[in-house]
């Protein structure tokens, strides 16, 4: 009987201490949401720190070139060269492109494609609040990270915080680092082909680089031109 009732307690505690734990989990993420949703700089990210762990671990200098920018001090065509090039429904959809995602899982399905169909947005979401090795758990939260930035947030935010955190090349994380390091200028001094380039990094900036491009990233960028031509000047 003794028995019994330490281990109604014992599960008694368990629950107790899983239901604190959702609770704080969902409480700190929609407190850390709605404070970011203001222009309170994104120091780091959980992907900066990952990197730095990495480059540790194999005995490398750790490299963390970050400086946050207001999005009126950052170029005007670098937000239009990645929506050309990662998004052109960004300023449509509600944080998923249902036909984006559809036809990335076909094409993986079929071996074509080497990265998904994820929007600006989840790509925010995961750049910001997660981790960047993919998992369904990952997923999952990318989703729900996703619809708490979309009611939160205005696109205007979304695309400010977004060009300010994501990767754009080994140990440099947004516009003014890669303003710096690969074109010697300001963010704000940044060209149209200069953000066509950056943005034709951004599948994979460890491997393609703005600073170094290849004929890939050069055809590339002459494809995002075209595109950013056709999109025409973001209008917030």
């Amino acid at each position: 009987m003794a028995k019994r009732k330490q281990t109604k307690t014992l599960w008694g505690r368990v629950v107790g201490l899983l239901r604190f734990a959702v609770l704080l989990f969902f409480g700190s993420s929609l407190l850390a949401v709605f404070v970011l949703r203001f222009e309170v700089p994104v120091k780091v990210t959980p992907l900066m720190l990952i990197r730095c762990m990495q480059q540790h671990a194999r005995g490398e200098e750790m490299r963390l070139h970050h400086k946050w920018m207001p999005l009126d001090s950052i170029s005007k065509h670098l937000p239009q060269a990645v929506i050309a090039s990662e998004d052109q429904k960004f300023l449509k959809h509600s944080g998923f492109d249902a036909d984006a995602i559809q036809q990335a899982a076909l094409e993986n399905l079929e071996g074509k494609r080497t990265r998904g169909g994820s929007t600006i947005t989840q790509q925010t979401a995961k750049n910001v609040f997660l981790w960047p090795q993919s998992s369904w758990l990952r997923k999952g939260l990318e989703a729900y990270f996703t619809v708490l930035i979309e009611l939160m947030w205005s696109k205007e935010r979304i695309m400010e915080v977004y060009v300010n955190s994501i990767e754009m090349g080994d140990g440099i994380y947004g516009a003014a680092a890669v303003a710096e390091e690969n074109f010697h200028c300001t963010a704000l001094q940044l060209k149209k082909s200069d953000c066509a380039l950056i943005a034709a990094t951004l599948p994979n900036p460890l491997r393609y680089s703005s600073s170094r491009p290849s004929p890939y990233m050069f055809k590339r960028q002459k494809w995002i031109l075209r595109q950013m031509k056709q999109i025409g000047p973001i209008e917030w």
